[in-house]
């Protein structure tokens, strides 16, 4: 029998993969061809979605992006032997998008049947939880600090410190918060993560448990993924019957357990405190800070809050070892970053890199450039509130430090792309009008001054006063920055300063000085 693979990743099938893999069961059945149909994840190359990849002794072979009236013709191509066809890719593993990464964490990725635990075991799995639990826990968190993991969200903070913090606070219960509210644009790496390798998560929660004396875990997931939402209540179950959760995990005498909560989609609930309101059944708005949520958390105990894919990369560590995770990157940027390249670029999709490659070689080397054909003008890295950055800048290494040089933050490693005819000026208005809508209203000068910005760019692009209304926004976003309660309102201004920064004449404005361009 042979072994067809079809995605079930919500990008796949919103551009007809489940209309894909009904066409080739019913045209299998009417030639009398013994197939076996498994729907796994995507392994993100999206403009070869949906990808649909033959099990064949040489390997698995692809064809993509393939339609449902493609399907008869697959078959009358011979396929299902890998024979040639207009839509074949050949050897999937040869794809030079896919071939030149480093997947640590996404090795699994369109490889596995997503909720299959035999499968993920037989790729892997459970190896680094099983490692954990025979280890003291101290010694687990002091292996994720050597690996160097840091926060694959925003701030970037040291993983292991933060589990350090929590191990040594005292207090009758203590939680794991997993932070998918994914709200950046041009992000995907989280829902990736749990609609297609959804123990992967759980696995990395368990161990951070573990570690941490943690008993209970949630996972706070937008409304709008309700795939990833499904895969995550499925894969529990299966762990929990499994005995890989519950209140004796491998007769270990460590108990964890944990549930999938629902928000409704406000980005101010990507902020960790406001996350935690909206878990405790209240509005989302952020706290004040101290305490630290890794001493007064969720129901004010001691709480871990990482995002999906910084508890995603725990399990390597645990398995091959600090040492084996910390050996890629550069710098204090240690380990690999799932890049999500989107907007206008050819070959969108997911590419997981060691720390230290250009976004030149992102962009034009696995992108493939503007989908347009027209010269890049713009780069948007680190989700909505992330800097612009124009071609002059493509050499620069995606590390943390090398971004914050140039006033900006790696993020949750999106990348969007902008050809010649963008209008960066209108870019920057939406970047400040994106604030304001999404701001929680706590604090004044996010819920003030977001409003205000826009005012002002708007007088700048009518030609009203340019150069006083100019002095005027710097000064309104430098407060901002510096007096904002959370990152919402602290980097709104970064699109806006960045897009002025490289941009100006966008705005009607003089040339920025090299200096200006670089502070």
């Amino acid at each position: 029998m042979v072994k067809v693979c079809v995605p079930r990743d919500s990008s796949a099938l919103s551009l007809g993969a489940d209309e894909v893999a009904a066409a080739i069961a019913v045209e299998a059945v009417r030639r009398g061809a013994a197939v076996r149909v498994v729907r796994t994840s995507s392994r993100g190359l999206f403009w070869l979605e949906p990808l649909v990849e033959v099990e064949t002794p040489a390997g698995r072979i692809g064809f993509g992006p393939v339609d449902a009236a493609d399907v008869p013709g697959l078959f009358a191509a011979g396929f299902l032997g890998g024979g040639e066809h207009a839509l074949g890719v050949g050897p999937v593993a040869e794809i030079p998008f896919l071939k030149r990464q480093e997947r640590l964490t996404f090795a699994r990725a369109g490889v596995t049947e997503p909720t299959s635990l035999v499968d993920y075991e037989a790729h892997g799995g459970l190896r680094g939880l099983r490692r954990a639990l025979s280890m003291a826990p101290a010694a687990v968190v002091e292996e994720v600090v050597a690996s160097g993991l840091r926060g694959r969200g925003g701030a970037a903070f040291p993983t292991g410190i933060k589990w350090r913090t929590v191990a040594a606070a005292e207090a009758p219960r203590k939680y794991v918060a997993v932070n998918a509210d994914e709200g950046d644009s041009g992000t995907y790496s989280d829902r990736m993560v749990m609609e297609g390798d959804p123990f992967v998560l759980l696995e990395g929660m368990a161990i951070a448990g573990y570690a941490t004396g943690a008993s209970h875990g949630y996972v706070y997931v937008r409304s709008e993924y309700p795939h990833a939402i499904a895969a995550l209540e499925e894969a529990l179950a299966v762990l929990r019957a499994a005995g890989w959760y519950g209140a004796d995990i491998q007769g270990s005498g460590f108990g964890f357990d944990a549930e999938v909560r629902v928000g409704a989609g406000a980005y101010i609930c990507g902020e960790e405190t406001a996350m935690l309101e909206s878990i405790e059944g209240r509005r989302g708005m952020v706290r004040f800070k101290p305490p630290l949520p890794a001493i007064k958390g969720l129901f004010g105990m001691p709480t871990v809050v990482n995002n999906v894919v910084s508890l995603a990369s725990v399990p390597v560590i645990l398995d091959r070892g600090a040492r084996f995770y910390a050996d890629f990157g550069l710098g204090s940027s240690r380990g690999t970053l799932p890049i999500q390249l989107a907007g206008n670029v050819r070959r969108a999709g997911l590419v997981e890199k060691a720390f230290g490659v250009t976004l030149r070689e992102l962009v034009e080397e696995y992108g493939g450039g503007t989908r347009s054909g027209r010269p890049l003008r713009a780069l948007q890295v680190g989700g909505p509130l992330g800097a612009y950055f124009d071609s002059s800048l493509l050499d620069l290494p995606l590390d943390y430090e090398a971004l914050a040089r140039h006033r900006g933050m790696v993020g949750h490693g999106g990348i969007v792309v902008f050809d010649d005819t963008v209008d960066m000026a209108a870019q920057a208005r939406y970047a400040m009008e994106f604030c304001a809508v999404e701001s929680c209203g706590k604090c004044t000068p996010c819920r003030i001054g977001s409003t205000r910005a826009q005012e002002l760019i708007d007088r700048i692009l009518r030609g009203e006063d340019a150069p006083a209304n100019h002095a005027q926004l710097l000064k309104l976003c430098d407060v901002m920055e510096s007096a904002s309660l959370c990152a919402l309102g602290g980097m709104a201004p970064w699109p806006v300063l960045s897009a002025l920064r490289y941009f100006p004449g966008d705005f009607g404005l003089p040339p920025a000085t090299e200096a200006a361009r670089v502070v």
